[in-house]
């Protein structure tokens, strides 16, 4: 999967502040990203069920053959990472090339500093250079300032729909038949 380098589009300094950068992410940032995800399992009371590794995040990521594109938000006085968005291509039968954003992280200590807004900013832009029709994400019921947010963006919450998942028992269960 070829992805554009969005720099060259301009818009990475069109929506910093100055306390902090939105930037693509790099494999030195890997580690903080397995934590920033380990951090929104325990916020969504799902720790349990966080099994990805490091090595697997840099293989899928980082790897020859990127599964997905991540930003960033790092701190300008001290480097820290702070924030991610992490996103992949998928494709619609009804409106072609589409953009999942899985995950919007900000750390907890820096919540309500814009950081969110900037990185979902991005994600928009980064789905708009690559021609998407939609950007698609899930958000829990009652997280109702995430939800603020995504909605401040003109985003749609569809509550007549449902998420619908197959783990690995299940995949495991539907190979298995005969």
């Amino acid at each position: 999967m070829s992805v554009p380098i969005l720099i060259e589009i301009g818009f990475y300094d069109t929506f910093a502040p100055m306390e902090y950068t939105i930037r693509p992410a790099e494999l030195s940032d890997a580690p903080k990203i397995i934590e920033l995800i380990n951090d929104l399992a325990i916020f969504e009371k799902a720790a349990d069920e966080m099994v990805l590794t490091l090595e697997e995040l840099v293989e899928d990521g980082f790897g020859p053959n990127p599964l997905f594109h991540c930003f960033v938000a790092e701190l300008k006085s001290n480097a820290e990472v702070v924030g991610i968005a992490l996103t992949y291509l998928r494709y619609s039968t009804w409106k072609g090339k589409a953009l999942h954003l899985e995950d919007l992280i900000v750390k907890d200590s820096h919540r309500g500093q814009g950081i969110g807004s900037a990185l979902l900013d991005h994600v928009i832009h980064y789905g708009a250079s690559l021609g998407v029709r939609r950007i698609g994400w899930e958000v829990l019921d009652w997280n109702t300032s995430a939800i603020a947010l995504y909605e401040s963006k003109g985003a749609k919450v569809l509550k007549e729909w449902y998420v619908v998942q197959l783990d690995e028992k299940g995949i495991a269960f539907n190979t298995a038949k005969k």
